[in-house]
């Protein structure tokens, strides 16, 4: 396995992280992230969301390496360090929705070919949410799963969506779906935007976090995304919401004040995953995980008693 470019200092992670390269199934190299100090009790999947990137969850893999567990977290194809798909390296582009599974595929054969200890669970955030709903479908070898703000719709407007389809749609149709989508354009949100009011964490310390690593990496930012991205996106959201959930035992965190996914998706999901519970964060924004340190705690201390308390026949596909 193929070392690959990691920056330690930015991530603040573990002393004995890594990076290195994998090869998907149809030749687009991506980059894995492995924090693996001694940890008795397992490994975390942990899946990013749209723009994000392995450092980033650098101190998240701290403080699950204070609870016994390793961590694995991904540049998705598209992002990152992974191979960017479109001449114009800002846009967040995909192919297909299911290419992403090509890389979840990718992940489990190395961490098996790694030895990483078992067993598996599954954290997963935004648009990594909608990747891990898929892969637990397609029987992802975890045995409980956490989701943070997953991405199981886009916040919009009931008049903004039929218009936001039919955009999507007919750049596909066009070939335009490389053009980025209204509203978004070549520039990092994180990059520019005033932290007063930003839609991801209530918490200075973590938003400066957040900005060093684009003002020091300027190569792990992405902009927004294309129009095909979105198709991509808004497709395989109505398909899983008409899916039912999966047998994995699951919590997901939603923040009372998320502006980016959909919440109304997020509820009406968990109220339906029969093994599945929801629990809200008072005031919280996007990104849970990067939330003050005492909501980061909160969190992460109900994670690591979830997955204490499973029986090890709930691990599913194995």
């Amino acid at each position: 396995m193929e070392s690959a470019p990691f920056f330690d200092a930015a991530a603040d992670g573990p002393e004995d992280g890594a990076a290195h390269w994998l090869m998907a199934e149809d030749g687009v190299r991506i980059r894995i992230g492995v924090w693996n100090r001694p940890a008795p009790d397992g490994t975390v999947l942990l899946f990013p969301g749209r723009t994000e990137y392995v450092e980033k969850y650098g101190r998240t893999a701290r403080l699950l390496a204070d609870r016994g567990l390793a961590t694995v977290s991904i540049d998705w194809r598209g992002q990152g360090l992974a191979d960017r798909l479109i001449e114009d390296p800002i846009a967040g582009h995909v192919h297909w929705f299911p290419d992403y599974q090509k890389d979840v595929k990718a992940v489990i054969a190395a961490i098996r070919e790694m030895g990483l200890p078992e067993p598996y669970y599954l954290i997963a955030h935004s648009m990594g949410g909608c990747i891990g709903l898929r892969a637990l479908h397609e029987d992802l070898p975890v045995r409980a799963a956490c989701f943070t703000g997953p991405m199981w719709g886009i916040k919009m407007s009931p008049s903004t969506r039929p218009a936001a389809w039919a955009l999507a749609w007919g750049g596909k149709l066009l070939g335009l779906g490389h053009v980025y989508a209204p509203g978004t354009g070549a520039i990092g949100y994180v990059a520019t935007a005033p932290f007063e009011d930003n839609l991801l964490t209530r918490d200075p310390g973590m938003w400066q976090y957040m900005k060093d690593h684009l003002e020091a990496h300027p190569e792990l930012l992405l902009g927004g995304p294309s129009l095909r991205w979105l198709h991509e996106a808004l497709r395989e959201c109505r398909e899983l919401d008409r899916m039912p959930s999966p047998a994995h035992p699951a919590i997901t965190f939603l923040g009372t004040n998320e502006r980016i996914v959909d919440a109304g998706r997020i509820h009406s999901r968990m109220a339906r995953w029969p093994d599945g519970r929801l629990e809200l964060i008072d005031a919280g924004e996007h990104e849970v995980l990067m939330d003050t340190p005492e909501t980061q705690a909160r969190i992460l201390d109900t994670m690591q008693a979830f997955f204490a308390e499973q029986p090890v026949e709930t691990a599913i596909g194995v």
